[in-house]
């Protein structure tokens, strides 16, 4: 989670994206949850790549840390100093690669139910797309293995796009590829890539599998940010979980669900919903707001509300409807 996340500006001017909370929780906090239920197993460590520490700071350091510890399991910062690409990124941990482990691109969301074939030298997470010619996909063998990674393939291979979810029996097999990456300066598209050691992998005649994932969602900008937290809402209901807060204050407001709304909201001669999420201590009145994403501590007046996403700390007063204001902004 190193990159600037700059297609979804100005929401990642002061937050990194993968803590941009969707659906009330940050991306990166759901991803890993939702890996870890597809695991079914104890993870002994989370470590997070990150970038410049001038923006990925103490704070952001603190926020991640939480999550290893709710699932009971250690927690390591490391830094990618320069974007050199993905496994560039991935050795700027390689204390911690060895053993099973999965590599995970942390703005993507996922809803996942296989088995893992932990008897495979990797598992590539994919979904099947309408477009594979737009996405690096996989090539099969008649057994169902993985043999080749074509990027945006001009003629059809398959419809199996590779996510950026990765499973390892033995990272350490990757991380000795990777390090022959680097010391012979294998480079594609100006970077190092995470493809070139899983093809080295290939070429000695490891096995690698595809675990197809149910959904697979982006946070790249905002248009489709907002419409993750719409899916993931959806999602939300139908398994049972509690998305409004008791602490919700109303006063001559509609709630049309889902939505999820966090501590010490209130909403005023409002309706809100479907598919909304505000943060905690925001006050929207005499508003209407549908199918948008409304961080913290926000004031919202006489808005009409479509597709919009609103950060944290934001007073808006106004009838623009499909909007994109970042934190810290005021506009009456």
């Amino acid at each position: 989670m190193a990159g600037r996340g700059s297609r979804l500006r100005p929401h990642t001017l002061t937050v990194p994206k993968p803590l941009i909370p969707v659906a009330g929780k940050p991306i990166v906090h759901r991803l890993v949850t939702d890996i870890a239920k597809v695991l079914g197993e104890q993870i002994e460590e989370v470590a997070f790549i990150l970038g410049d520490p001038a923006f990925f700071g103490d704070d952001v350091v603190e926020s991640l840390m939480q999550l290893p510890k709710e699932l009971g399991a250690k927690g390591s910062i490391y830094r990618q100093d320069e974007p050199l690409g993905t496994g560039h990124a991935i050795m700027s941990a390689k204390e911690s690669l060895s053993g099973p482990a999965v590599i995970a691109y942390a703005d993507t969301l996922i809803r996942a139910d296989f088995d893992l074939d932990k008897s495979a030298d990797s598992v590539i997470w994919v979904k099947q797309v309408d477009k594979p010619e737009a996405f690096g996909v996989v090539k099969l063998s008649d057994q169902n293995e993985i043999v080749e990674l074509v990027e945006k393939p001009q003629e059809f291979v398959s419809d199996l796009a590779v996510i950026g979810i990765y499973y390892f029996k033995d990272v350490g097999v990757l991380k000795n590829e990777l390090q022959y990456v680097l010391d012979n300066n294998i480079i594609n598209g100006g970077e190092y890539q995470i493809n070139d050691g899983i093809k080295r992998m290939m070429e000695k005649g490891m096995k690698f599998v595809p675990g197809k994932v149910d959904e697979w969602m982006d946070c790249g900008n905002k248009d489709v940010t907002v419409e993750t937290n719409q899916r993931m809402l959806g999602f939300l209901e139908k398994d049972g979980e509690g998305l409004v807060s008791d602490s919700l204050y109303l006063q001559n407001a509609n709630i049309i669900e889902p939505c999820y709304i966090g501590e010490n909201v209130v909403l005023k001669n409002t309706t809100v919903g479907p598919y909304v999420s505000i943060g905690n201590h925001t006050t929207i009145e005499n508003s209407t707001v549908k199918n948008s994403l409304i961080q913290a501590h926000s004031t919202i007046k006489n808005a009409n509300l479509d597709n919009a996403m609103i950060g944290n700390h934001v007073v808006f007063d106004g009838n623009f409807e499909t909007i994109s204001i970042g934190d810290y902004s005021v506009m009456e």
